[in-house]
């Protein structure tokens, strides 16, 4: 089998062994290759032997196919990557070859399926002012086809419409048993422009909020960055246009006010399914709150233990796109059969394309306002002895 241009089996080994959370050692002892071996190949230093690989592929589970699959084009510096500073660079290398994996598989299945790029606006200016911002996230709302002053029912679901494939990404070990997603990172993403696909990983964690926060950021990554990717602060500006993607403009500035209590901002979040200190942040940014009484709302936050544990329970979105494209091209358990087609390890599909809890089909529907029905989430505060819930169903 001949290499592929720009890569070599050995580039692809330590992209396997990045993907796989392994060290040298770890994978010397699970494939019975030698330290020596592995560590040569890898900065070729001598040619990987096809019965090597072989060994590597078997005690792995990885399809001979993936050392000679051509890797993913994403450039480095657009590669959009949310993560605490003090994440692990160990695990950024892995969550890195993870992304860069399931965009190459993302990339085949959805042009197999001609399934359409996203429509997505794009910023271009040195400098963007406020306006800009709000401007940008009402574009983006138009393009996904979603109500320009309503609450987003389904932010997953409305991306998916649009083009914008959601994965969502769980470390598992060589064993495959299941970990819990690192607490240092949330997202990453690529789109790489106009006609193109676009890829939106995140970690699910505990709280919907979260994850559709998560989700409206990275978004903002690819309208802001992708014809930007050396801004001065992609983070922060991210952030703005995530907050103003989930609540327009004309709702916040009538409904977060200076005189709004926590309560009043518990009640938004079970409207907009977005946390409570990203909507005081959100009224900071359009100059209904001033400093002071920002600082005096994340005071009282902490007093009551708000910072780590919010009230109101925002449901988890799931993504539909690439599990209905794999089921359709590899029949309903497509795993290891699309796993060796695609070069890839099957713990990655299985990852960025989970099986529905039931199985359903990814609606079509050109009607914005029907679109806009399927899925509503229940946006709701845990009920107390002696008062009622704040329950509240987006519209």
């Amino acid at each position: 089998m001949s290499t592929v241009l720009g890569h070599s089996p050995g580039e692809r080994l330590r992209t396997l062994r990045e993907l796989l959370g392994l060290t040298g050692a770890a994978l010397s002892d699970m494939c019975g290759m030698s330290k020596s071996w592995i560590s040569q190949v890898e900065t070729n230093a001598r040619e990987a032997s096809e019965d090597g690989l072989r060994a590597v592929a078997e005690h792995t589970g990885t399809p001979f196919s993936f050392f000679y699959a051509r890797p993913s084009s994403i450039p480095l510096d657009s590669l959009h990557f949310r993560k605490h500073a003090s994440a692990s660079r160990t695990v950024t290398k892995r969550v890195r070859a993870f992304y860069g994996e399931s965009y190459r598989v993302t990339e085949d299945i959805l042009q197999r399926a001609n399934y359409p790029t996203p429509p997505l606006p794009y910023a271009t200016a040195d400098d963007l002012t406020a306006r800009d911002f709000e401007d940008l996230a009402a574009q983006t709302r138009e393009a996904l086809r979603i109500v320009a002053d309503k609450p987003i029912p389904n932010l997953t679901r409305a991306m998916e419409r649009a083009g914008i494939a959601v994965a969502p990404i769980v470390l598992t070990d060589p064993a495959r048993e299941e970990q819990s997603a690192t607490q240092h990172h949330f997202g990453l993403s690529h789109w790489g422009g106009i006609g193109e696909v676009a890829l939106v990983a995140y970690f699910p964690g505990a709280q919907g909020d979260r994850d559709r926060f998560t989700l409206a950021h990275e978004l903002g990554h690819l309208v802001l960055h992708t014809f930007r990717p050396h801004a001065r602060d992609p983070e922060t500006e991210a952030n703005r246009f995530a907050a103003a993607l989930l609540v327009p403009e004309e709702r916040a500035q009538a409904e977060i006010t200076d005189r709004l209590s926590l309560t009043g901002y518990a009640r938004l979040k079970a409207t907009w399914g977005v946390s409570i200190q990203a909507l005081i942040m959100r009224g900071h940014a359009i100059g209904n709150i001033n400093e002071s009484r920002k600082k005096s709302l994340f005071v009282q936050l902490t007093q009551r233990g708000w910072r780590k544990s919010e009230p109101v329970t925002v449901g988890q979105e799931s993504p539909l796109l690439l599990w209905t494209v794999l089921e359709k091209q590899y029949g309903a358990k497509p795993y290891l059969s699309a796993a060796d087609d695609l070069a890839i390890h099957p713990t990655v599909l299985r990852s960025i394309a989970p099986t529905p809890a039931k199985r359903t089909h990814l609606p079509r529907n050109s009607n914005p306002a029907e679109s806009n029905k399927a899925e509503v989430l229940q946006f709701r505060r845990p009920e107390k002895r002696g008062s009622d819930p704040i329950k509240a169903v987006a519209r």
